[in-house]
This record gives C-alpha cells, structure tokens and sequence, in this order.
C-alpha cells in the first residue's frame, strides 16, 4: 500500500487537495482493497485554513514525519507540500531542514500549485525538471536557475512530482495510479469523476482566462499565444495581425465577435493582468514591473493601471 502525507498552509487550494486525494479514495474503492492511504498534516500539528476558509485538521506536524524512526508508519512514500496564496511566506529555515531531512531517507516530494517554489528554496529540485503554476513560471524560472522549469500540466521526474494545481493535479494522480495499478484501474477512476478530458502531462497549462476562450475558438488561439508570448516587448496590431495569417480588419471584427472588445484593449488587459500579479507575488519594483509589462515609464504603467482596476499599483501594494 502506498501512503501518501499531504503538508496544508494557510490559505490552500481546497479544489487542489480534493483532486489529490478523491482519485486514491476512488481507487480503492474500485479495486475493492486498500491500494492508497494518506495523512494531512501542518507544519506545527495545529488546524489549518484554505483559502475558502474551510478549516482542516492537521493529523501531525512536519517534524513528526522528519524525526519518526526508521520503519513508522508516520514516514509516507510520497508527501505533496501544498501552499497556495501566499506561499512565499511558507518557506521558514526549519520547515526546509526538515523537508531534506525526508528526502534523504527516501521519501518522494512532491510540489502541487505553488509547492514547487518551496522544494526549489530547500535546494531539492535541482537538476530536475519541474512546473509551478502557470502566474508563477517567470519568477519560478529566475530565481532557480538549477531547476529546468517547465509549462507542462505536471512532471515526474525520478523521485520529485510537480503539478501546476487545480485539474493538473487530478491527471497526474490519475498517472500515479496508471502507473502503479495500470491503464483499466485509471480509466475507472476517470469515470468515477464524469472525467473525460484527461490529458498528457506534457500540454503545456492554459495561461491565463484566454487560454480557454482559445481552446473554444481556434481562431483566436494563435492570436493570444502571440500576445501572451509578447507581454514584455508588445507588438503593434498590423504585425499581430501579419503573423498570425489575418487583416488587421479581420482580427479587429474577430475579437468584436468574440470578445467584445478591440484586439488593442484586450492585450492590455492581459499586461496589466500579469502586473497585478508580479505586484502581489513579487518584490520587483513598480518600475521593473512596468518594464516587464510592456511600459517605457512607470508613469505611464500607473495610468493604465489606475484605469483598468481602479487603484495605483503603490497602493495594491501597500494592501496585499
């Protein structure tokens, strides 16, 4: 039997754990024995709250697992770290020790939305390839240099499991039980769940909301792949519309039908979108910021900003 330990933070991803650990559960439940067990566990033992503050109660702490003796059934195969909003306030210097501490006994690690920034800080991802969630890539890939980062849905790689969260986290605990329990077991588990949709661990996570209106309407989809991949050095529309086979007519009517707005507005939304993130999960400056949205000046970054959500990007700052 496999267990499984799953380390909660203030403010994690209900919808992240429960497509963890409902997939075990219904494992179990087809193969008509226990395949899987798992533990939720805190880093002091204490309850904790996601971000939709459902409270859960941790069954032990962190170092319960790193100080167990050899053999106790606290020591799980695999232990999944899961913090979510605001997880670079997780990493303190003793959780870290004792995260290494499990490795080196053998324990697989695992990363599930923003987990992997916390194995990254221990040093335990480097020289393996791994993914964060999709807002976090750019920072992810910065600040650690020795890991080879990656959009993919989620990796595995030797003894070290990453996922970008939410339904990433739901394939790739159906490919843990493929791979451990074979293609019929997993294919029961999917429809357990109505899941239908399973994909490979090598698709790249949709980035951002227009990932999906991408995926409804093909013809937008090299448009905003353009545009996603140009936030920091836009384009004008002409070569927007050149690179992507379309008049500059054409893709103006095509984002009026589609979305409702001009092709203009709407790759300004998505620079300033990727602001509001670098300003609530980064320590750059406002002016690295701007730059890194595409604004010459900071000035001109505060305008647009101020006129698309109402606030200045000091001011969200100060807030977050």
């Amino acid at each position: 039997m496999t267990h499984f330990s799953f380390l909660l933070f203030d403010q994690f991803s209900n919808l992240c754990l429960a497509n963890a650990i409902e997939p075990l559960r219904a494992a179990n439940m087809k193969a008509g024995k226990m395949l899987y067990d798992w533990s939720l566990i805190s880093p002091d033992g204490e309850p904790v709250f996601s971000s939709s503050t459902m409270e859960i109660k941790a069954g032990h702490a962190l170092g319960d697992l790193a100080d167990a003796p050899q053999g106790s059934a606290l020591v799980p195969d695999i232990l999944f770290t899961m913090p979510s909003y605001h997880y670079r306030s997780h990493g303190q210097p003793d959780i870290l020790a004792q995260l290494r501490k499990l490795a080196k006994r053998g324990v697989t690690l695992g990363g599930l939305d923003c987990g992997s920034h916390m194995l990254a800080k221990a040093g335990l991802l480097d020289g393996y390839r791994a993914t964060i969630h999709w807002e976090e890539v750019g920072l992810f890939e910065e600040r650690f240099l020795d890991v080879e980062v990656t959009t993919d849905r989620f990796v595995i790689d030797r003894n070290r499991i990453t996922a970008g969260g939410g339904t990433t986290t739901l394939d790739l605990m159906l490919e843990l039980i493929r791979r451990d329990h074979g293609e019929s077991l997993a294919n029961e588990v999917a429809g357990v769940f109505v899941y239908d949709h399973e994909r490979p661990p090598s698709d790249a996570q949709w980035m951002t909301p227009a990932g999906i209106l991408a995926r409804r309407n093909p013809a937008i989809a090299k448009v905003l792949t353009l545009m996603i991949d140009t936030l920091e050095a836009p384009l004008p529309m002409g070569e927007i519309a050149s690179r992507t086979g379309m008049s500059q007519r054409g893709l103006e009517r095509l984002f009026q039908a589609v979305l409702s707005t001009t092709p203009r507005k709407y790759y300004q939304h998505l620079r300033l979108s990727k602001a509001r993130s670098l300003l609530m999960e980064s320590r750059l400056t406002v002016e690295e910021i701007a730059v890194r949205s595409g604004y010459r000046t900071a000035i001109a970054f505060t305008r647009a900003f101020k006129g698309e959500f109402g606030i200045q990007p000091s001011r969200l700052r100060k807030m977050r």
